[in-house]
């Protein structure tokens, strides 16, 4: 009998603990870290799309950035971070109108608008923003 409540005991615990998963964000998972956790995900396809010479589409939850919960709401509130994501904007903006031979030149001024941003709102992105980068031999 004993052993069976033990076995009971552990596979509960077991169950419980299965769902635990650590956070990415040292500070919290906020709508705005998850939304641009996904961007960076959708960003490095639309980078391998570009490099084999496709066209991409910009997704509409790149243009979320205004209206997404923020883990430090008082810098999303800010009037630098309005200018930095209305700077990413027209970036997104670019890269849908271009001509197919300039998509990478474009991919690469939203990369550079993500980081501009970054480097003053929020450094910590930095070093996997990075990975973006298209090698335009240029």
């Amino acid at each position: 009998m004993a052993v069976i409540v033990c076995l009971a005991i552990y596979i509960l615990a077991a169950c419980t603990n299965s769902d635990k998963v650590a956070p990415i964000n040292p500070n919290g998972d906020s709508e705005l870290a998850i939304l641009m956790r996904n961007m960076f995900d959708d960003a490095m396809r639309m980078k391998k799309a570009i490099e084999s010479g496709d066209r991409v589409k910009v997704l509409e939850k790149f243009k979320k950035m205004h209206t997404a919960a923020a883990t430090e709401p008082e810098k999303v509130a800010s009037p630098m971070y309005k200018v930095f994501t209305d700077a990413y904007y027209e970036s997104l903006t670019t890269l849908e109108n271009v001509k197919l031979g300039e998509t990478a030149q474009a991919f690469n001024s939203m990369v550079q608008s993500c980081m501009n941003c970054h480097q003053a709102m929020c450094p910590g992105p930095m070093v996997r923003i990075e990975k973006l980068w298209i090698d335009t031999g240029k």
